[in-house]
């Protein structure tokens, strides 16, 4: 992410109001401009198709089987994407281009292989058990397959700094899927269900398509060498858990709370907790600003800094690094806590206007008690995910895979403890998972602060490393 942060510095660094805007315009499109596109498509095939005057178990059924695919194709996207994007960014910076055709056919592959593994079976169960048509599961799972590509094409575009060439992806697929909609409903006659997922499958697949040409077509060449790529899942394993950890805290509490009473089950297949989901949905959507003002008020900051660091370790003299090392701190203090206050009162406006505005549109009862502390829990998260972020930075995978395993472990243990609790307390397990990972987190950077010395000089070896016999610890005899 630190070229978003480059760029948004020199738009920034103008002082004008329309540089300012465009800022800020840039700032949502490399962060949360396609999953806002992604939603804006379905709420408008809604509203054309007319989704309300399908019966409930077709609407129901339909819910439960875009929310599985978002969900499961994060999933089965996150263990990889970490591991590829340092590969990746290691040998464009080593200029080994060659290797990155085998580092994105590997990923894609290995992405494709677990979807396929996790998916198979449970829409077998659908069809056999859940009785649904063949072709509507078929479709389903292809769906599925085409999201995971989406998820796993985005870290190369991401990579290649192509984020305006993501979002132009986004936009084209789900205009196609909107416009088929409205072929596959109103000319061919297919459901208002099928119509849309259908749409959304093609949808979905053009814009992995278009990710991966755009990622190829810098890449020519095929060096053929797939066994580094897959020791370099090995050795990084660390980031394999980290990543994964994260996501799958995001959302195990709403896997515990499928267990709960008020579960819906659909086809015997399905089961969801629509008062708890959609509380964690508004919840999510109260502070996804915090995606937005990281990248721009934080990284662009801090890498200006973090670069002098490195700078002055490589040529410069002890007082000149020990000053370029505070002063990087320092940076990261203050933009955290300006990442903090400003996402605060963004997120009590929109508390605020979601309690006005929400009950009239017909969401409230138990989904609006749950809601505010379900809002204090994704703010702790996404400032959580800012420190894991640093974590990284400091190449501390050991901190950001503990802390990743504490945030889904308190996910689950706490939601278990929650659902015997009233309900205003549902989100309680979620809000003291980010506590403990933005915790955790928080102390450990302050730990990399004082022993950063040893983490940038005390890292490397003499000797290369090996296999074979060990030599003999005498050294040298009188």
């Amino acid at each position: 992410m630190a070229g978003v942060g480059i760029k948004l510095n020199r738009i920034f660094n103008k002082r004008s109001l329309a540089s300012s805007l465009y800022g800020i315009a840039c700032s949502i499109s490399y962060t949360i401009a396609p999953m806002l596109v992604v939603i804006g498509c379905l709420l408008l095939m809604f509203e054309v198709l007319g989704f309300d005057s399908v019966g409930m178990l077709e609407r129901e059924l339909f819910s439960c089987t875009i929310l599985y695919i978002f969900i499961f194709a994060l999933l089965t996207s996150s263990p990889f994407n970490s591991v590829l994007s340092k590969y990746m960014a290691d040998h464009i910076y080593t200029e080994e281009y060659d290797d990155i055709r085998p580092c994105i056919f590997f990923g894609l592959a290995c992405c494709l292989l677990l979807a396929a593994f996790l998916g198979i079976p449970f829409y077998l169960h659908e069809y056999f058990v859940g009785q649904v048509p063949a072709y509507y599961v078929f479709t389903s799972f292809m769906c599925f397959l085409s999201l995971a590509l989406v998820f796993c094409a985005m870290i190369f575009n991401s990579i290649l700094k192509a984020y305006k060439s993501i979002s132009i992806y986004f936009i084209s697929g789900m205009l196609t899927t909107f416009l088929l909609s409205l072929l596959f409903r109103y000319v061919l006659g297919m459901s208002i269900t099928y119509s849309m997922l259908l749409a959304l499958t093609i949808g979905f697949l053009l814009i992995a398509v278009l990710e991966m040409s755009h990622a190829l077509k810098y890449f020519k060449n095929n060096s053929f060498r797939y066994r580094p790529v897959a020791k370099t899942f090995k050795r990084y394993w660390k980031l394999v858990v980290a990543n994964f950890g994260y996501t799958l805290g995001l959302f195990a509490h709403n896997f515990v709370f499928w267990t709960h009473p008020w579960q819906l089950i659909v086809v015997n297949t399905y089961v969801c907790n629509q008062p708890y989901d959609m509380a964690t949905c508004i919840a999510m959507f109260t502070n996804i600003s915090a995606s937005t003002f990281f990248i721009s008020r934080v990284e662009m900051h801090f890498h200006e800094h973090y670069a002098d660091y490195m700078n002055a370790v490589i040529g410069g003299k002890l007082d000149t690094i020990e000053k370029a090392k505070n002063r990087m701190f320092r940076t990261l203090a203050n933009q955290l806590l300006s990442l903090v206050r400003l996402q605060f009162c963004v997120t009590i406006v929109i508390f605020l206007i979601a309690n006005i505005i929400l009950p009239v549109m017909g969401c409230s009862g138990v989904t609006m008690q749950i809601y505010p502390l379900m809002a204090v829990g994704y703010f702790m998260s996404f400032l959580y995910y800012s420190l894991m972020l640093y974590l990284y930075y400091f190449n501390d995978l050991s901190g950001a895979a503990m802390s990743s395993v504490i945030f889904a472990v308190v996910s689950a243990a706490g939601s278990f403890l929650a659902m015997e609790l009233p309900v205003i307390w549902y989100g309680l397990g979620f809000t003291l998972a980010s506590l403990a990972a933005f915790t955790f987190s928080y102390f450990r950077l302050r730990w990399i602060e004082k022993r950063l010395d040893h983490f940038i000089f005390c890292r490397g070896s003499i000797i290369d490393k090996g296999v074979g016999k060990k030599p003999p610890s005498l050294v040298y005899s009188r």
